[in-house]
Order: C-alpha cells, then sequence, then structure tokens
C-alpha cells in the first residue's frame, strides 16, 4: 500500500469512528429527557384529577350561608343552653348573638381569638389579646383558648355590669325585650342590632332552647305554690318535689339526678311508661 492510499484509509477509519461517537451522545440525551417528559405528563393527570374531585366529591363542596348558620346552632346550642341554666340569660338570645357577631364562627375574630361575642378587652382584661378594626383601627379584643370560654365570658359580661341589670328581670322566653335591651343598654351601636337578633331567633326558631329554662322557672313556682295549700295537702306535697319534664329528661336520668330508681319514680307516679313528654309534672319523693 503507498503512502497516499494508507491516508485515505486511516481518514475512512477517523470519520466512521466520529460518526459512531455522535450518534451514541445523541442517544443518551434523548433517554435523559423522555423521563422528565413523563414525570410532567402523569404531573398534569395528577392535578386534572384533584380538580375534577373538589367539583364533583360533595365532602369538599362550601356551606351556604344558611348551612353554616344551621352548623353552627347544632354545634353550640348545648353550650348556650347551660349557660342560660347557670345565668339565666336566653339561649336564644345567645346564639343569635353569636351568630351575629362572629359571622356564624367564620369572623375573623372567631378564627383568630375565638371571640364569638366581640367583646373587647376593657381594663379589666388580662388574658390574651389580638388587634382588629372595629369602630376604631386597631381595637384591642380577648383571645379565648377555646370557643366555651368565650361563651362563659359573655354570661359573665352579662351579669357583672349594673347596665346590663334590667334585663335580668325580663321572662326568659321575653327574646325580643332581651334584644332591645342589650341595644338600650349599650351592647352594640348599630340601630338595627335588636331587629337582627330578632330575626335570626324566628328565622331558626331559636326560642325553642329557651322552653327548658321557661319550665324550670314554672318547676320553681309549683313548688312554691305547693308550700301555700292547706295543711293536709302540704302533708302530702312536703315529702314531695314537684318536678317539671324538660326537653332531654329520662326516667334514669332523673333517677341519677335525685337518687332514686326508676322503679320508684314511676310507682310513685302511677307511670305505665317510661315514656315522657315535656311540661309533664313529677312527684319526686324527698
Amino acid at each position: 500500500m503507498n503512502i497516499k492510499s494508507s491516508i485515505k484509509f486511516f481518514g475512512l477509519v477517523a470519520l466512521i469512528v466520529l460518526s459512531s461517537c455522535g450518534a451514541k451522545k445523541n442517544t443518551v440525551r434523548k433517554n435523559r429527557s423522555r423521563p422528565v417528559a413523563e414525570k410532567t405528563v402523569a404531573s398534569n393527570v395528577a392535578s386534572s384529577t384533584i380538580t375534577e374531585n373538589a367539583h364533583t366529591d360533595p365532602e369538599v363542596q362550601p356551606m351556604t350561608a344558611e348551612q353554616r348558620m344551621q352548623f353552627y346552632i347544632q354545634t353550640f346550642a348545648p353550650i348556650a343552653m347551660e349557660e342560660m341554666r347557670l345565668y339565666n340569660i336566653p339561649a336564644s338570645i345567645t346564639l343569635a348573638q353569636g351568630i351575629l357577631e362572629s359571622g356564624a364562627g367564620n369572623g375573623t375574630l372567631a378564627i383568630k381569638a375565638n371571640n364569638h361575642f366581640g367583646i373587647k378587652c376593657h381594663s379589666t382584661w388580662s388574658g390574651e389579646r389580638v388587634y382588629h378594626d372595629d369602630d376604631e383601627l386597631g381595637e384591642c379584643f380577648r383571645k379565648y383558648t377555646e370557643v366555651k370560654y368565650s361563651y362563659r365570658d359573655h354570661s359573665l359580661f352579662l351579669t357583672q355590669r349594673s347596665r346590663y341589670a334590667d334585663l335580668f328581670k325580663l321572662k326568659i322566653s321575653d327574646y325580643k325585650g332581651w334584644a332591645k335591651g342589650l341595644k338600650k343598654a349599650g351592647y352594640a351601636t348599630d340601630p338595627k342590632y335588636p331587629d337582627k337578633l330578632i330575626s335570626l331567633i324566628e328565622r331558626f326558631e331559636l326560642w325553642q332552647f329557651d322552653e327548658s329554662g321557661a319550665l324550670a322557672e314554672q318547676s320553681e313556682s309549683y313548688e312554691q305554690q305547693s308550700a301555700n295549700e292547706t295543711s293536709n295537702e302540704h302533708s302530702i306535697r312536703g315529702r314531695n318535689r314537684i318536678y317539671v319534664v324538660v326537653p332531654g329528661d329520662t326516667l334514669y336520668s332523673l333517677s341519677k339526678r335525685f337518687g332514686l330508681t326508676v322503679d320508684q319514680i314511676m310507682e310513685h307516679n302511677k307511670l305505665q311508661s317510661i315514656d315522657l313528654s315535656v311540661g309533664q309534672q313529677l312527684r319526686i319523693p324527698r
């Protein structure tokens, strides 16, 4: 092989080698880029699935304003009724104020501070506090660790201030008088505050939660009346307490409350059934 032929041969070999290397590099680039593209597609599919579920799954649908208020009532009615029992504030008024002041639990103060009644710090408050724009910018409001403490503070706020004293002369069932009295005593500056409370109470029939308190008042009056009856009648009633059945009462719960057995209560009242009705009078042996 002469020199010219040798040069041509080695040139051809070099060209083949370079072409082969270029093909491998291109292959590597393609293999590296494919997983990235597949991951992007998978991500898009997952995202579209979540979006679709958010529109079709009823469990993640936002509640309407009506549903939020109904949920609020179901959640906090037991606390409002307990506060009524302890402090003689109509449960209907407490619930209506809670709905109105807290935006049915969705207002800024309710979320940030568990404050459901818009009670401000005042000079006597030593607990935690938050600042929120109200009548003025950056006003100080009380903060609670749990909502139930907001309800208790609301009861104490009304019972410990003389300007609300006239409210407690009203009957528990007089929610209209309470609504107007709160505005008159200065609880709120909104001139339509009473109308808003009354509207909520009647719209959701919150007055029903006051009936247990009204029946308790009747029960006390029956006991007082029994003390004023004739001596013969008094000698019979003196051995008993007259109890008026309220919502939630059962013979079992009353037996535990008064330290009797279910059979004793049934026998003493000549009951043929364990069923009780709201407003029913029972004689409870002392």
